[in-house]
């Protein structure tokens, strides 16, 4: 399973002392980003190859200032255009569970405008991640 780290700044703060929710969405989207180029050695944004259609966050804990946030993201679902990936955050130290989400990817041709199919080497990969399974 793919994990990143990021410490949390201060301008994730929010009035309330802990990451605003909207935060959570930047973390997610730079796992999925992260992962989605190690998965394919892409190496530019001009090379991706799918666009965001749907995220879901759920809260579990505030994280606070000071704190380190890890981000893991996999695979599962794979359909004809589009592709699921699931997220888990925990405080780096104790553990403790933060939120969870999901998202819809759909394979996107950004020259025409248009969904595609999910690319033939795309698809092997992801498939290759969900058989190794999630989170234990």
């Amino acid at each position: 399973m793919f994990r990143i780290e990021e410490r949390i700044r201060f301008s994730d703060i929010d009035g309330m002392g802990h990451v605003n929710n909207a935060v959570f969405m930047s973390y997610m989207e730079t796992a999925r980003t992260e992962y989605y180029m190690e998965l394919t050695g892409r190496r530019t944004l001009q090379e991706m190859e799918f666009i965001l259609a749907r995220i879901a966050c759920d809260f579990e804990s505030p994280l606070l200032l000071g704190e380190t946030v890890v981000v893991e993201v996999w695979p599962t679902r794979i359909g004809n255009t589009s592709f699921d990936v699931a997220y888990r955050l925990t405080e780096k130290t104790s553990g403790r569970l933060i939120a969870k989400g999901d998202s819809v990817q759909v394979a996107y041709d950004y020259r025409r405008r248009t969904k595609i199919p999910i690319p033939p080497d795309l698809r092997r990969r992801l498939e290759a991640e969900m058989a190794s399974g999630g989170p234990q």
